[in-house]
């Protein structure tokens, strides 16, 4: 009897010990999720997808490592849309923020002296109270969670600040607008300014009249002392060092390649020498952002600048011995710019899309939505590996969510690509995929299989345009085959008609669809 008793307690320690170790190895063997988000860097800006002129050997790596994913999507064809639709699974039908907002009706708010003076006129336009994002729910999961960058979703002192949605540690700039420097006067740490040793030069400062293009020294203004993107490597390196014992979220929103044209100088005298003589970029007269003496070489600088500092995250995730135990994912958050001194021609940026002003950012076509993405994860992702599985930054909650087993929220708009990701068969494609922008004309597109539809000029006063193309035959959208197919077009109507719901924000609303009249 005194054997049985003692058998039985040994079993209910040995279950209890059981019971306790269920409790703890998910957290343990929770990956550590790395979310790279560049900016405007186009489909082909880097060499794993076809750049030849920008160096990216790092990158180009990393993405060895894992899978290639051709056929993945930016949920908008700007920043703060995008940034938005990743962070809440939600496409541009419902979201909150469809275009870029300013929040204009506060004051000043382009005028950089009175940011600088008064930081109640940095941000963009709040975004509801209650919003939930990405962070929110890994922070449910026991992450610790960190945004090193650009936010551009909200204002100081409101509660749409990364603080107060989701994020533990915030480093970077709240105000997309205060990014147009990478000599800013100030960046934030969590809640507060931290001030950098730079002076005041506004974004968009035309070239001195007087001053010799040709004389490096003309341009001495544009770099300054405090380069914004090696403090947020420091800080980014310092959160992985902090939480390297436990599953974190980064989410590194890099200011690269946006421009204003701003690099390291040994790397603009590399792509100097490699380039040859060029003719510089001047601000003013309409021209944007910085001047610069070399405008190829510095943003191809900044490309590869980058790409030097994720080799340097990297080997760091090895060198903690935690690089096996996390997920990576590599992407932008839209196509190419045309502006700044930019060349997407001459760098071929969205190739074999079109990245011009017209088919590049800012717009619904290929160029401007369908962006360079791979996911790297030792053990789980088979290396080497390509899909061509339609898919979008919106879908990143719902695989995040198949990934670590919570439930994802109803009312995401994404489907999980986790089957892809681990190279099963049973992946769900979408119906249809869906934008829509009220910028640029007012524009909408859906892809259903390889048939998209996209409509141009609803907001402004030219002739709304009907447009089909079948992006397997016709990839870079030059034959519109609309003519040819009425029940696609009706089909995408009924689509355009069911998905869209009516923004909270007027700027956002395109009329043909709050009316119904892409169904007619």
């Amino acid at each position: 009897m005194k054997n049985s008793f003692l058998l039985f307690f040994v079993a209910i320690q040995l279950f209890s010990c059981q019971d306790e170790k269920k409790i703890e190895e998910p957290i343990a063997h929770k990956p550590n999720i790395i979310y790279i988000l560049a900016d405007d860097l186009g489909y082909a800006e880097i060499g794993a997808f076809g750049q030849e002129k920008i160096e990216t050997p790092n990158i180009d790596a990393l993405s060895q490592e894992g899978m290639i994913f051709t056929q993945h999507y930016s949920s908008a064809p700007v920043c703060a849309p995008a940034r938005y639709m990743f962070l809440t699974g939600k496409h541009a039908g419902n979201s909150f923020i469809r275009g870029n907002d300013e929040w204009n009706d506060r004051g000043d708010v382009w005028n950089y002296e009175a940011m600088a003076k008064d930081s109640t006129l940095e941000g963009q336009r709040p975004v509801p109270v209650g919003t939930k994002t990405i962070a929110n729910y890994l922070k449910e999961e026991g992450y610790k969670t960190g945004l090193v960058g650009k936010w551009g979703l909200g204002a100081p002192h409101t509660h749409s600040i990364p603080n107060e949605m989701g994020f533990d540690f915030f480093y970077g700039l709240n105000c997309q607008r205060q990014a147009h420097t990478y000599y800013p006067l100030h960046l934030y740490k969590n809640r507060n300014r931290v001030h950098l040793a730079n002076d005041t030069v506004a974004p968009s400062s035309p070239f001195p009249k007087g001053l010799d293009p040709k004389n490096p020294e003309s341009y001495r203004d544009y770099t300054l002392t405090d380069y914004a993107p090696d403090l947020m490597l420091k800080e980014l390196t310092g959160f992985v060092a902090e939480n390297k014992d436990n599953p974190f979220f980064l989410y590194w929103a890099t200011p690269i390649p946006h421009v204003a044209l701003q690099a390291p100088q040994r790397w603009v005298n590399y792509y100097v020498e490699k380039f040859g003589p060029e003719e510089p970029y001047l601000s003013g007269n309409g021209n944007g952002y910085f001047s610069h003496q070399t405008p190829h070489a510095a943003y191809a600088a900044m490309v590869s600048y980058f790409d030097e500092n994720v080799g340097k995250l990297v080997q760091q995730l090895k060198d903690e011995g935690i690089y096996e135990n996390t997920l990576i994912v590599f992407t932008s958050d839209n196509g190419p710019s045309y502006a700044g001194g930019a060349d997407p021609t001459f760098f071929e940026s969205a190739k074999p899309f079109d990245g011009v002003y017209g088919r590049g950012k800012g717009f619904v076509y290929e160029g401007g939505i369908r962006v360079p993405t791979f996911f790297t994860w030792p053990g789980k992702i088979k290396p080497g590996t390509t899909s061509d599985h339609a898919s979008a930054h919106y879908d990143m909650l719902a695989t995040f969510a198949d990934i670590l087993d919570f439930e994802k929220p109803a009312d995401t708009d994404g489907i999980s690509f986790l089957p892809t990701l681990l190279g099963e068969e049973n992946q769900v494609a979408h119906e249809f995929m869906y934008w829509e922008f009220p910028e640029y004309g007012g524009q909408v597109a859906i892809r259903m299989g390889d048939f998209k539809v996209v409509r141009q000029h609803l907001k402004d006063d030219e002739q709304p345009t009907i447009e089909l193309y079948n992006l397997k035959n016709d990839p870079t959208e030059k034959h519109n085959i609309a003519i040819d197919h009425p029940e696609i077009l009706e089909k995408a109507a009924a689509i355009f008609k069911k998905e869209h719901t009516k923004p909270d924000t007027d700027r956002f609303q395109i009329p043909l669809l709050e009316n119904g009249l892409l169904s007619d």
